[in-house]
């Protein structure tokens, strides 16, 4: 499996492939509100509605996901002749997604799922659709216009929702062009007739849909190979993934010669609306910029642990990506500017995390340090660690300090596990730092007894705590230097002698 790092470059060195998503497209409507009270008319909660929000959803939530990174994506399908075909037709535009090959088709709505929200809660679902397969003149405008569409694609994506778009026809038609051009082309399946998707590159059921179509339950998950052998047998494809919520996603080719199981990215499930599309989305994009599929898998993993933290659909972009990938890494993650410390605790906070704050010089890291830090992260739930810079290390500790530069101390800070993030700053005291960061918990040592803890009031006055932690007796950077000095005069050899 690729390294963060290796992701990284990836990512920074990615170009903008040309995509086509072909699939059934559905408009998202969510109508957001409070539930105060319960109907007289039914045991029922009434919502008083707020707000109401129209997305992409469907093929157009995988288009979307692609335009958030930044590929160029054509999409095809059909919609009825209506406000909604309208609207769909009007957020294409707005985020630059080709719809010519959108057909309209007058003899059946355009779809709609209308989600129903008290606060982050879904309460309902109502759905607006006719799902009955394409046909007549509809079929015939897609079928004619599948082949241009197509011309020139990086990659195809076939998005089947059971909506009627994807008749055998259609399927067929999509997966001989691709073949025939050597353009991967991926299918998010349906139902349990694989074979419709013969001749496709790969699939992407969730585990739930691979053991429909397989007829038995994948268990242990030491049978995903044979499962997988199973699926590329059925639908005559070079390859499969299979989602495992939880438990990650497993990948395998046709000749097992790449095969893996990479762990699952997300840190809180809030929604897993849409998930299947980033990662067929993400899949797509990094296949099409020809990145082999074990890297491929792993970028779209990072993307869908992004997007189940998030309400409802949601398009990760090169920059979120960049930044959940950044955080992987051992320090650079971790080192933050002083500018960018507010954004950094907003993320926590909006996570619902416990922010702890303590400061220090940090100069030779010993034990005792390790063990005050990791109490001070055992007070809640992301500790940032202010650091003195030189120059005020200097005027605090006398000219011969510090014995390590603050990028090396901040390197090694960033490096402990439980510390979260680390910044500097050049005043003598962290008192404008501990207002920027506001902590839930401020930890200082509990040789602060009978001391002024600076930015304790700030602290206490916004509803936070200040904490004194334990000092591990006899550890100190001043008595370390101390010694390290005597031991150097006791060995050093007499003027002349070896």
């Amino acid at each position: 499996m690729p390294d963060t790092q290796s992701l990284l470059a990836l990512l920074e060195v990615a170009r903008t492939p040309r995509v086509v998503i072909i699939g059934d497209l559905i408009i998202d409507r969510y109508v957001s509100g409070d539930v105060r009270r319960i109907s007289p008319e039914a045991p029922i909660p009434v919502l008083a509605a707020k707000s109401s929000e129209l997305r992409l959803g469907g093929a157009g939530n995988v288009a979307a996901n692609l335009r958030a990174m930044d590929a160029v994506v054509e999409i095809v399908g059909i919609v009825g002749d209506d406000g909604h075909g309208r609207a769909m037709r009007e957020l294409f535009d707005k985020v630059q997604i080709g719809h010519k090959g959108v057909v309209i088709d007058p003899t059946r709505p355009t779809i709609e799922k209308t989600r129903m929200l008290s606060g982050v809660h879904q309460m309902i679902r109502v759905d607006w659709e006719d799902p009955r397969p394409l046909d007549g003149a509809a079929l015939r405008s897609v079928l004619g216009g599948l082949e241009a569409a197509i011309e020139g694609a990086d990659a195809v994506v076939l998005s089947d929702y059971g909506k009627g778009m994807l008749p055998p026809e259609v399927l067929a038609a999509a997966i001989r062009a691709c073949r025939q051009r050597s353009i991967p082309v991926l299918v998010d399946p349906k139902g349990t007739d694989y074979s419709r998707y013969s001749g496709a590159t790969l699939i992407t059921p969730n585990r739930k849909e691979a053991e429909e179509a397989l007829g038995y339950k994948i268990e242990p998950l030491s049978r995903l190979a044979e499962a997988a052998d199973e699926l590329i047998r059925v639908a005559n494809l070079d390859e499969t993934l299979i989602t495992l919520g939880a438990d990650g996603i497993y990948y395998r080719t046709k000749d097992g010669r790449l095969e893996g199981r990479v762990p699952t990215q997300a840190r809180a499930v809030f929604d897993v609306t849409g998930a299947g599309d980033t990662v067929v989305a993400h899949l797509a994009f990094h296949l099409g910029c020809r990145v082999d599929l074990p890297a491929a898998v792993a970028l779209a993993n990072h993307a869908a642990g992004i997007v189940v933290a998030k309400l409802g659909t949601h398009s990760v972009t090169r920059a979120e990506l960049t930044d959940r990938l950044s955080q992987h890494l051992p320090h650079e993650g971790k080192v933050v500017a002083r500018a960018n410390v507010g954004s950094v605790i907003d993320a926590w906070r909006a996570d619902g995390k416990r922010v702890v704050f303590t400061n220090g010089c940090f100069d030779v890291l010993h034990a005792g340090h390790v063990r005050y830090l990791r109490f001070s992260r055992s007070k809640g739930d992301a500790l940032i660690v202010g650091i003195n810079d030189d120059a005020s290390v200097t005027r605090l500790k006398g000219p011969s300090r510090p014995v390590n530069g603050l990028e090396d101390r901040m390197e090694v800070l960033a490096a402990l596990e439980f510390v979260d993030a680390v910044v500097s700053f050049e005043e003598d005291t962290p008192k404008k730092l501990v207002e920027q960061v506001s902590p839930d918990v401020l930890v200082k040592g509990e040789d602060y007894a009978n001391k002024l803890v600076v930015g304790a009031d700030w602290v206490e006055a916004h509803g936070g705590q200040v904490v004194l932690a334990p000092l591990l007796d006899g550890r100190s950077t001043t008595g370390i230097l101390s010694r390290a000095s005597q031991a150097g005069q006791a060995g050093a050899s007499p003027e002349g002698q070896a």
